[in-house]
């Protein structure tokens, strides 16, 4: 008991807070005074602000389920992370020969696992069966299935799953039909499996979600923009429960011949596992991926009046505008690092108390340096924080980056591991003298709080924040 008291006298964990962590007394004394010092300087600098209390407006996060090109596993799926696993291959879903880009974070032989009807597996586009495997699997895991959704008000349960481009293969095909046989052979699903609503609709409808349900679409800030508007359905009291995420299925020749006209994406076709390079001197474009990421939200005062696990809290976020350019971000950072401020002030949390960012890092020439000068101007120092670059073995998958990456996130919250920032070859001294990018290995990191970034064309930022619950 004394040895508490001396934490509690230190102002650094109270009992409760000690038993929360589940660390032993003397691993509580070797993190104590880190999250001490964190805390002197932030009440120091002014700059400490006061986190939720209320039950019923907390955000804690109870299931996680995705679509990767590492399977539909969290476990599996950052087991790889951790090991530095680069999952780029050459395409093979159609003949990409002729096109200057030949690779791609495609997910082959992909796997239903009995989620949806042998008829809708075969109908459906690849990004509603990506946003149906990962939701129903983020139910199963917070035991909202079966006896487990007996109790739970549906009218308060939505989805907000979005999407950059939505059904894009359909719309390819329906492009097609109309060309080459007129409008007569276009198939009457052609509009319902295009618009970037209907994987959230479809999600809603076969669970009897009669929630806030809608689809943002925000490029490759989808995700993060998905889960700052479910959080404020549950602060708000619109919703206990929100499904949130993001998926894409933009790995078709229209979509990869896009993304080539803008001039965006890797040539490095001799070596594509080391063609997603962030923060590297000889990066030249991203590398396309696709999936998709949904986590479930709830308020924390729901999760525990039905004896929830909690993974992890959302304690806020943030969204804005470049209002720069349709493509390039603000060379200067300034749209990010206010998006960040905003982010942690919505949070409770100051700068000092952040030891963790998932950073957008694409690998392209412009955008990784622009994030980096962003980050400056909201830490002064960054000696303390792990800033790791997921999209250098997944490649972008663009609507659904940010679910994926919040997933990375969450399981590094749990593990005490974050994943490296692989082909870290010719590093940026700019940005490895500042931070700590993980090269090429993973870290032990016990996260206090971590921040995931987002940012997509058209100048869309957005910041969320998450930290280990404590009770």
């Amino acid at each position: 008991m004394a040895r508490f008291e001396g934490f509690r006298q230190a102002g650094a964990w109270s009992r409760t807070e000690v038993q929360g962590t589940g660390l032993s007394v003397s691993q509580a004394a070797s993190v104590a005074p880190r999250r001490q010092n964190r805390a002197i300087r932030a009440a120091a600098a002014g700059t400490a602000p006061s986190r939720e209390t209320d039950p019923n407006k907390r955000v804690v996060i109870t299931g996680m389920g995705l679509c990767s090109v590492f399977g539909n596993d969290p476990d599996t799926f950052y087991e790889k992370l951790l090991a530095g696993t680069s999952g780029i291959t050459e395409i093979d879903r159609f003949d990409a020969s002729k096109f200057p880009t030949r690779f791609a974070g495609q997910i082959k032989n992909f796997d239903v696992e009995n989620e949806i009807d042998g008829k809708n597996a075969r109908r459906l586009d690849d990004c509603l069966k990506y946003g149906l495997v990962a939701g129903k699997k983020a139910l199963r895991m917070a035991g909202l299935e079966g006896d487990g959704l007996k109790d739970v008000d549906k009218t308060r349960v939505g989805v907000l799953v979005g999407s950059g481009m939505g059904g894009l293969t359909v719309f390819q095909d329906g492009v097609q039909a109309l060309v080459s046989k007129g409008y007569k052979k276009i198939s009457p699903f052609f509009i319902p499996y295009a618009i970037t609503n209907m994987g959230g609709a479809l999600l809603g409808i076969e669970c009897g979600f009669m929630g806030p349900n809608y689809s943002i679409s925000t490029a490759c800030a989808t995700s993060n923009y998905a889960f700052y508007a479910a959080a404020n359905h549950i602060r708000r009291g619109e919703a206990d429960i929100m499904v949130a995420g993001g998926i894409e299925a933009p790995i078709i020749p229209v979509g990869l011949g896009g993304f080539v006209a803008c001039r965006a994406l890797s040539t490095r076709n001799d070596d594509p596992q080391t063609a997603s390079r962030p923060w590297d001197k000889d990066r030249e474009g991203f590398v396309m991926g696709e999936g998709g990421g949904v986590l479930i939200m709830e308020s924390l005062a729901n999760a525990e009046k039905r004896g929830a696990k909690i993974l992890a809290e959302y304690l806020g976020g943030s969204i804005n505008c470049d209002a720069y350019h349709m493509t390039d971000p603000h060379p200067s950072g300034l749209g990010v690092s206010t998006c960040i401020k905003l982010a942690l002030k919505d949070a409770g949390v100051a700068p000092e108390e952040v030891n963790y960012i998932n950073a957008h890092a694409t690998s392209t020439i412009v955008g990784d340096l622009a994030e980096v000068n962003a980050v400056k101007k909201v830490f002064s120092k960054a000696d303390h924080i792990k800033m790791n670059g997921t999209k250098s073995m997944i490649g972008h998958c663009l609507g659904a980056a940010g679910g994926l990456e919040a997933i990375a996130t969450l399981k590094a919250i749990e593990t005490g591991y974050v994943h490296p920032t692989i082909n870290q070859i010719n590093p940026e001294p700019e940005v490895t003298d500042f931070v700590d990018t993980v090269p090429n290995v993973k870290a032990k990191h016990e996260v206090e709080v971590a921040i995931s970034n987002s940012f997509g064309f058209g100048g869309h930022n957005s910041a969320v924040v998450f930290a280990p619950y404590k009770p």
